[in-house]
C-alpha cells in the first residue's frame, strides 16, 4: 500500500487547464483515468487527508504508485480523449459498464455486391447496416420471415451463395419466392441492391410511405381486374403490418430517441436503455457496473453515454437522447456527442407526457435488473471469494491468489506441440489476457520440457519488464515468450490469433504482461510442477507460488511436497482449480488444432517467396487447380493480375521442385478424391470426410494430448 503523499506532484507542476490524468500501480499498469477542467484542482482533491476521502478513492490512490497528465486545449477533447484511454488501458478503477448479454443486431451487409440481412453480434463492421438491438435473435427472425415476403433480400451464407452459383439451383427461399434469387442471375446487383435499400428503410421506421404505396398498387391492380397480383399485395401489405405490430407505438412516428435511465445504490449501478425509432421501440439493451469510486447520478449517465456512442457516428447516435440527470458541465457532453451524429443532438430530461411516461418504464427495467443482478452476484460473491480462501489454506499461501495463471501442453503424438496461458483474477476469467505460445526449443514429445520453457519464457519478459519499466524484449529476440503462426519473431498472440501490432512506448496497457500472478497452476503432476518450479528458481524468482492439478484423482501437488493435497470433492476451491485447468486445456487443444489443420491445409504455393494470400488466392481462381498450375507456363502465369515475370519464374521453379502430393483418400469408401490433388499434401480422408496424415490412426482425438 502506497502512501500518496510518496507520489504527490510538487506545487506549481501541475497545469490549472483542461486536460485527462492517469493514475499507474507499482507495476506501471494504469488503475484509473479521468479528465477535469482544471487538471490542478481536480488532482488536488486526491492528495487530501485519507480519513476524508470516499473508501473507494481512498483504496485507489493507495494502490497507485505514481500519477501522470496530458493537457488538452477544450473539455470536447478531454471527453474523448478519456474514452479512449478506458477502451484501451481497461483501469480496473474505472466505472466500465458490462453489457448483461451480447444482444443480437438484424444487420444488411451493404458492403457485399449483393447484400444479407442476417443476425450478427459482436463489433460493428465497416459498410454494415444495423438495427436493434433485440432481446432475443428468433424476435429478428420472425420479423426477418415477415419481411422477406414483401422483400425478397439474400439471407444466405457465402458458402451457400456460392454453391447455388456453381450448380445454378436456388437455395429453398429462391422457389418459395422469399428470395429473389440473385446467385443464379433472376435479379442484377443494381436492382438487388435497390430492393436492399427499400428493407433498410422499412426498418428505418419509413414505413407509413412505403405502405400507401402498396396499398395504391393493391387499388389499381383490383380496379384493372387483376385480383391474383391484388391478392398477393394485400398479402404483402399484411405480413408488414404484422411485422410493424411486433414493435408497440410508444411516440409519434418521426422521433427517433434513445432513452437513458440509471438505479444505482451505494455499491453499483444498472443502465438501461430503450432505443426508438420512428415512434416504436426497435431495441433495449442493458448495463451493469460496480461503483468503485464516488460517483454521482449525472456522472453515470456520462459514462453510460461515452459507452454507449463512443464508436458511433450518424444516425447510430439519435436526434434526441433522454437522461435521468445532464451530465456536469451539459455543453461538452452535448458538442461531442453532435459532433459523432454529424448534426445537432438534444441531451435532455422528459418534463411531461409520453416521453416521460415512457421514461418511468425504462427506470423500473432498471430496476429490475439492478436487483436481478444483486441476487445472482450475492451468491457468486460469496462461491469465489471461499473458492479462494480454500486454496489459500490448502496451499498455506499468506493471502487469496486474486490473480491465478494456469499453462497447459498439447500435442498430436509430438507433432505441433504448443501452449496455453488463461488468466482468472478474483475468480474470473479474464480472456482478454489469455496467451498461447509454440514450443520452438526442441522437436518431439516432452510435456515436461515444454512446460520448463514456457514457465522460462513467460517470467523471463516479466523480469525485463520490471527491469526496463515500459520496454519490451527487441522484436525477433529468441528468448520472447509470445509466439504464434502469425507472429514471427516472438510477438505476443491474443486468444483470436490476431498478432499485438508491435511493442509501444506506452505502458499500462493490459496485453503486456509485467503483472504477475500470485499463484502459478500447471495441468500435470510432480514432474510438470517440478519443471515450473525449476524455471522460477532459475530465474530468481521465489514470491509466486506453483501448483499442479493432475487429471487422474485430481490430487493438488506443490513443488517440496512428496504427497499430494487431496481437496474435499466438495470443495469450491478445488472446483476453481478444475475451471481453470480446463480452461486451459480448451485454450490450448484449440490452438493445437488450428495449426495442425493450417498444416494439412498447406500446399506448395505456400513455399513461394514473396506470395501472399491474396496473390495465392487470384492464382488459384485463375487457373481452378494447383494442378493446372504446375502445367502452365511462364506467361501464362504471367496473365494473373499481379503476377509480373520474376515471381512467375519463382512459382513456376517452386512448383517443378515440388513432388506432386498423393491424392486425397476416403477410409470409409476407398474412393481416390483426384479434385484434392495439391490441396490437402500427403493427406487421406476418415469417414467423416475431414482429412488426416496419411498413416495417422483412425481415432486421433484419443492420441491428443
Amino acid at each position: 500500500m502506497a502512501d500518496p503523499s510518496s507520489y504527490r506532484p510538487k506545487p506549481g507542476q501541475i497545469p490549472d487547464s483542461p486536460g485527462v490524468y492517469r493514475f499507474r500501480d507499482e507495476h506501471r499498469r494504469v488503475i484509473y483515468v479521468g479528465k477535469a477542467k482544471s487538471l490542478r484542482q481536480r488532482l488536488a482533491n486526491y492528495f487530501q487527508d485519507l480519513a476524508s476521502l470516499h473508501p473507494r478513492t481512498r483504496t485507489m490512490v493507495t494502490t497507485a504508485a505514481s500519477v501522470e497528465w496530458t493537457v488538452v486545449s477544450t473539455e470536447v477533447e478531454a471527453l474523448q480523449l478519456e474514452y479512449s484511454w478506458i477502451k484501451e488501458y481497461d483501469p480496473r478503477f474505472n466505472v466500465k459498464y458490462r453489457d448483461d448479454k451480447s444482444y443480437p443486431y438484424l444487420a444488411v451487409t451493404m458492403n457485399e455486391e449483393f447484400p444479407r440481412v442476417q443476425v450478427m453480434r459482436g463489433h460493428k463492421k465497416k459498410g454494415v447496416r444495423y438495427f436493434g438491438p433485440y432481446g432475443h435473435a428468433w424476435a429478428i427472425r420472425d420479423t426477418v420471415d415477415l419481411l422477406l415476403r414483401v422483400f425478397p433480400v439474400r439471407t444466405c451464407s457465402a458458402g451457400v451463395f456460392k454453391n447455388a452459383t456453381r450448380t445454378g439451383r436456388p437455395c429453398l427461399l429462391g422457389y418459395i419466392g422469399k428470395c429473389s434469387a440473385p446467385c443464379v442471375g433472376r435479379i442484377d446487383p443494381e436492382d438487388h441492391r435497390e430492393l436492399a435499400d427499400e428493407f433498410c428503410d422499412f426498418m428505418a421506421g419509413r414505413t407509413g410511405t412505403y405502405l400507401r404505396r402498396l396499398e395504391n398498387r393493391m387499388t389499381e391492380a383490383a380496379e384493372e381486374m387483376e385480383y391474383e397480383r391484388a391478392a398477393r399485395l394485400r398479402d404483402d401489405i399484411g405480413a408488414l403490418k404484422k411485422a410493424m405490430e411486433k414493435n408497440a407505438v410508444v411516440l409519434a412516428d418521426a422521433t427517433d430517441a434513445d432513452l437513458v435511465a440509471v438505479a444505482e445504490d451505494e455499491l453499483e449501478a444498472a443502465v438501461q436503455i430503450f432505443h426508438v425509432r420512428g415512434g416504436r421501440v426497435r431495441g433495449q439493451r442493458g448495463w451493469v457496473t460496480d461503483k468503485v469510486e464516488e460517483i454521482t447520478t449525472a456522472a453515470l449517465v456520462e459514462h453510460a453515454l461515452q459507452q454507449l456512442y463512443g464508436e458511433e457516428t450518424g444516425d447510430a447516435v439519435p436526434r434526441e437522447v433522454l437522461v435521468p440527470a445532464l451530465p456536469d458541465p451539459l455543453e461538452p457532453v452535448q458538442e461531442w456527442l453532435t459532433g459523432r451524429r454529424g448534426s445537432n443532438v438534444s441531451l435532455r430530461i422528459p418534463q411531461r407526457g409520453d416521453k416521460k411516461a415512457l421514461m418511468e418504464t425504462v427506470a423500473r427495467n432498471a430496476q429490475q435488473a439492478l436487483a436481478l443482478h444483486k441476487t445472482k452476484r450475492a451468491s457468486d460473491l460469496t462461491t469465489r471469494s471461499r473458492a479462494l480462501e480454500e486454496i489459500a489454506d490448502a496451499l498455506d499461501l499468506d493471502s487469496a491468489p486474486l490473480r491465478i495463471e494456469c499453462y497447459d501442453i498439447s500435442h498430436l503424438q509430438g507433432d505441433d506441440v504448443v501452449a496455453s496461458m488463461v488468466v482468472f483474477e478474483d475468480g474470473l476469467q479474464r480472456k482478454n489476457e489469455y496467451r498461447r505460445f509454440q514450443i520452438k526449443g526442441f522437436a518431439g514429445q516432452d510435456d515436461v520440457r515444454s512446460m520448463h520453457e514456457v514457465i522460462t519464457r513467460r517470467f523471463r519478459r516479466y523480469l525485463a519488464e520490471k527491469e526496463k519499466t515500459g520496454e519490451w524484449a527487441e522484436e525477433g529476440d529468441a528468448e520472447s515468450p509470445f509466439t504464434g503462426a502469425d507472429a514471427p519473431g516472438g510477438a505476443d498472440v491474443h486468444p483470436d490469433g490476431a498478432p499485438v501490432n508491435g511493442f509501444k512506448d506506452e505502458d499500462g496497457r493490459p496485453k503486456k504482461f509485467a503483472y504477475p500472478p500470485q499463484l502459478v497452476v500447471v495441468d500435470g503432476g510432480r514432474p510438470q510442477v517440478a519443471a515450473a518450479k525449476r524455471a522460477l528458481d532459475e530465474l530468481g524468482i521465489d514470491d509466486i507460488a506453483v501448483c499442479g492439478l493432475a487429471k487422474r484423482l485430481e490430487e493438488v501437488w506443490l513443488p517440496e511436497d512428496e504427497d499430494p493435497v487431496v481437496l474435499p470433492r466438495t470443495s469450491e476451491g478445488l472446483y476453481l482449480l478444475q475451471r481453470v485447468r480446463d480452461e486451459a486445456h480448451r485454450f490450448a487443444i484449440t490452438y493445437q488444432r488450428t495449426r495442425r489443420a493450417k498444416r494439412f491445409r498447406a500446399g506448395p504455393l505456400d513455399d513461394v517467396p514473396g506470395l501472399g494470400e491474396t496473390r495465392k488466392q487470384a492464382l488459384l481462381k485463375h487457373f481452378g487447380s494447383v494442378k493446372k498450375l504446375r502445367s502452365a507456363t511462364i506467361e501464362q502465369i504471367q496473365e494473373v493480375p499481379g503476377i509480373g515475370r520474376k515471381t512467375a519464374e519463382t512459382i513456376a521453379a517452386a512448383l517443378a521442385q515440388a513432388a506432386p502430393a498423393a491424392p486425397a483418400v476416403n477410409t470409409a469408401t476407398g474412393e481416390i478424391m483426384d479434385d484434392r490433388e495439391d490441396e490437402a499434401p500427403e493427406t487421406t480422408a476418415d469417414a467423416s470426410g475431414e482429412p488426416v496424415p496419411a498413416g495417422a490412426p483412425d481415432d486421433r482425438r484419443g492420441q491428443e494430448r
